[in-house]
């Protein structure tokens, strides 16, 4: 059985991001001869001597008619040796918010620059967002080479213009590559017009770069959904507590604590769809079983006694705005991390970041697409983990409490 890869591109405008994901699809069979005569016939009335690929990912309307993307586009395809998930996220700075969805569950993070460009603010902003979300490899893809005739020298300038930024997010592992993403150069296939670049191909590359443990660096963490109690004649007693394992992995006999009330307990039945299992990883929809009759309920966190997180009802984060609305020190919102649901007070808004020095400045307020650090006082004590040891149990949501859309996503940074 072959793993999945969950892949993220991003890049400025114009980059090339549809088309090599069009290239990706058609390069490697992925795409039903009706769906190319489609978009060949597209290309055909807008007067393109070429088939235009980026139509394969451009599915709004206002998408095809600018030529541009706004919205995350999901394709899927595999090889024999692997499976993938290709996110195409908006390049426009006003879409920032688009790429914080698409980043927040990839492994791999494709960065497209324009061998004629450079470095670009947006790719400051893009290689930001892929540190504050932890994807664990970032692909530096340096596209449009021919349009520089594939110069060595070009390419060299960005790769190390690109190392610099890297080192100052925290970035650990980059690789680079020249390609022409609108005629296949290095996408699939070797290029013969890059013979002085000694590397893998995009896609060979995506089939050898390891898959980020989603586990975490913590132990088990199940946030309860459901408390699952049937009172059936043939189940008079069974109870049991539903959710997704966030992380780790979960084991029969592991003793583990309800948080945030601190009791515990010890592990003696994990159900499933397709029966009982001795052990379950990050990811795994369980019903979990204790050999103690304890007080829980939709909200609570059963954790690994090792290594157990502290309730708090104060925490730092990091948040990204994602709502077209100011959040400032004072403002009512809600907190969601998990199952758990808390009211929150904006206690101050520490700084924000300005993506082109990537430099923190000072600030008392946040707006649409803004990066920024905040402290926020719960009403209830709630569990989590510092997203750099779990992106599951250290990730939350602040919600308007009116109107219950979503004002910022957010990574814990801290108690």
């Amino acid at each position: 059985m072959t793993d999945l890869l969950r892949v993220a591109t991003a890049g400025s405008v114009d980059d090339g991001k549809s088309t090599l994901i069009g290239r990706l699809l058609h390069d490697t069979k992925s795409i039903f001869a009706d769906q190319l005569d489609a978009v060949a016939d597209a290309s055909r009335r807008r007067g393109l001597g070429d088939t235009d690929l980026a139509l394969l990912t451009d599915g709004l309307r206002a998408e095809r008619e600018q030529g541009i993307t706004i919205d995350v586009a999901y394709r899927y395809f595999g090889t024999p040796r692997r499976s993938f998930v290709l996110a195409d996220t908006p390049g426009h700075v006003q879409y920032t918010r688009n790429m914080v969805t698409g980043a927040s569950t990839a492994d791999v993070a494709v960065v497209l620059v324009d061998a004629r460009h450079g470095l670009v603010e947006q790719s400051h902003r893009h290689a930001a967002v892929a540190a504050l979300l932890g994807v664990g490899h970032v692909v530096l893809a340096v596209n449009k080479m021919d349009l520089v005739d594939f110069a060595e020298e070009v390419y060299d300038g960005i790769v190390a213009d690109f190392d610099v930024l890297a080192s100052q997010l925290g970035i650990h592992s980059v690789t680079a590559i020249p390609i022409s993403a609108l005629h296949g150069d290095n996408v699939v296939e070797p290029s013969a017009r890059l013979q002085w670049y000694a590397g893998p191909t995009l896609l060979e590359h995506l089939e050898e770069v390891p898959v980020t443990d989603r586990n975490g660096t913590v132990g088990a963490r199940l946030p309860v959904q459901l408390v699952i109690r049937p009172r059936s004649a043939s189940h008079p007693d069974y109870r049991a507590y539903a959710g997704r394992i966030a992380a780790g992995v979960l084991r029969v006999g592991d003793e583990v604590v309800v948080l945030p009330s601190g009791r515990s307990s010890r592990v003696i039945g994990i159900d499933t769809f397709d029966g009982e299992l001795d052990e379950a990883g990050t990811g795994r929809s369980v019903a979990v079983r204790l050999a103690d009759d304890i007080d829980i309920s939709r909200g609570d966190l059963l954790a690994a006694v090792t290594d157990a997180p502290t309730p708090t009802r104060e925490l730092a984060g990091r948040v990204c705005v994602v709502a077209e609305r100011t959040v400032r020190a004072g403002d009512r919102l809600r907190l969601r991390t998990g199952t758990r649901d808390v009211r929150a007070i904006v206690g101050a808004v520490a700084d924000r970041l300005d993506v082109a020095s990537l430099a923190r400045l000072d600030a008392d307020a946040l707006t649409l697409n803004d990066i920024g650090d905040v402290v926020l006082r719960l009403a209830e004590p709630v569990a989590v983990d510092p997203y750099r040891a779990s992106r599951g149990t250290g990730s939350f949501l602040l919600v308007d409490e009116a109107s219950g859309a979503t004002v910022a996503a957010g990574m814990v940074s801290g108690p």
